[in-house]
């Protein structure tokens, strides 16, 4: 396991999917973030079934993980890199909140805050209200601290109503 305070460094990436096969396209998005030039990978959950937050009614529950990545690249070359993957991988940004084959989050980048709108605010600035963020990075470093509340994941987690919140661990990825 990565050392915590390697992870307190780290950039923090969100990888969900509800479509196609969600699990080998998270497993896909980690492979090739992986290799990208400037990433490494330092640590990642387990997969997690999590209920959609908004969106369309009806659509499938998702499949979410994190993934923790020692980063060489700026903000703004990581948020770009994130958004060129999703495309590669076929996402299509057609319902806001709605069904995606692959949806990769920039979290957080160490204690880092930043406000570059509209693509580039870190911390991600609904973080701290979703479960299917909060129970794979508890999992992964139940004492990361949040860079703006100060606030651990597990004492983020542990917070959330849990009317909407549902989510359940699946598998290692």
């Amino acid at each position: 396991m990565t050392p915590a305070a390697d992870l307190e460094k780290a950039a923090l990436v969100g990888l969900g999917a509800n479509m196609e096969k969600p699990s080998g396209m998270i497993r896909e998005a980690v492979r090739r973030l992986n290799g990208a030039s400037g990433l490494r990978l330092l640590a990642v959950s387990s997969v997690y079934l999590t209920e959609p937050q908004g969106g369309p009614a009806g659509q499938n529950w998702f499949h979410n993980a994190v993934a923790f990545f020692d980063s060489r690249l700026s903000p703004a070359e990581l948020m770009k890199l994130l958004l060129s993957t999703e495309a590669e991988m076929g996402r299509r940004r057609l319902v806001p909140n709605g069904p995606r084959v692959i949806d990769l989050d920039f979290l957080a980048q160490g204690i880092l805050v930043l406000d570059e709108p509209p693509h580039l605010i870190l911390p991600h600035p609904r973080m701290e209200r979703r479960s299917f963020v909060l129970a794979p990075l508890a999992e992964l470093a139940p004492g990361w601290r949040h860079p703006v509340s100060g606030r651990t994941a597990s004492e983020l987690l542990a917070a959330l109503p849990p009317e909407g919140q549902g989510f359940k661990k699946l598998k290692e990825l």
